[in-house]
C-alpha cells in the first residue's frame, strides 16, 4: 500500500492548528456533523409529511368518494380485497401521459388477480379533455374527474402530478410515487402484495 501526500499551496503551511476552529475542535467534524444534523432534519421533516417516495407506510387509505366517467358512483373503501393504485393525473401533465403506457400495462398484467386501477383527473382538468383522452388511449382502468378536489384533499391535498398511492387488499396505503414510478419496482410490489392474505 502507497500512500501519496498532497503537495501544500504556494505560500501555506501546514500546522495541527489549521485544522482546528477557533475552539480547538477539528474543523471537518464540526463541519460533517452540521451537515449531517441539517440532512437527518430534513428527512425527518420530508417524513413525516409524506413527501418521500415510501414514506407513506400502512396508514389507511382515505375513503374518498369518486364518479367515474360512465357517472357511477363508488367510494375507496368499496375496493378493499383489491390491491388498488390510486394515481393522480392530468391531462396537461406530460409526465402523466408518458406513464400512461406503463400504468396500462400494470393493470392489464395484474387485474385479473384483483388489481384495480384508479386514475383521478385532477379539479383543474376540463373534463371533456379527460373524457377525450381516455377514449383515445382506450384506458382501461376507472377514470374519475376530481371535479370538487374532495379526493385530492382526502390524499392529503394533492397538487403534484403525478401522484400515485398503491393500497393494499385491508385498505392501507403501502407506498405514495411522486412522480413517474419505477415500473419494474412497482409491478414487483404489486405482485407481493397480490400474494397476501
Amino acid at each position: 500500500m502507497s500512500l501519496a501526500f498532497k503537495p501544500l499551496a504556494q505560500g501555506r503551511t501546514h500546522s495541527p492548528s489549521n485544522d482546528l476552529d477557533r475552539h480547538g475542535n477539528p474543523r471537518g467534524d464540526r463541519r460533517d456533523w452540521l451537515l449531517r444534523s441539517a440532512a437527518l432534519g430534513w428527512c425527518l421533516a420530508a417524513g413525516a409529511s409524506g413527501l418521500l417516495s415510501g414514506c407513506a407506510g400502512r396508514d389507511p387509505a382515505p375513503d374518498a368518494p369518486f364518479v367515474r366517467l360512465d357517472g357511477s358512483a363508488s367510494r375507496i373503501a368499496e375496493l378493499r380485497g383489491k390491491v388498488v393504485l390510486v394515481n393522480f393525473w392530468a391531462t396537461s401533465c406530460a409526465t402523466c401521459v408518458a406513464e400512461m403506457p406503463g400504468l396500462i400495462d400494470t393493470h392489464r398484467r395484474f387485474q385479473a388477480r384483483g388489481y384495480e386501477t384508479l386514475a383521478v383527473a385532477m379539479s383543474y382538468d376540463p373534463p371533456a379533455y379527460v373524457s377525450n383522452f381516455a377514449q383515445r388511449r382506450e384506458l382501461p382502468f376507472w377514470v374519475a374527474i376530481d371535479n370538487t378536489g374532495v379526493i385530492a384533499k382526502a390524499f392529503g391535498d394533492i397538487r403534484l402530478t403525478p401522484t400515485t398511492f398503491l393500497i393494499d387488499k385491508r385498505g392501507r396505503i403501502v407506498k405514495r410515487y411522486v412522480g413517474a414510478p419505477d415500473f419494474k419496482a412497482l409491478n414487483a410490489l404489486v405482485d407481493e402484495l397480490l400474494t397476501e392474505t
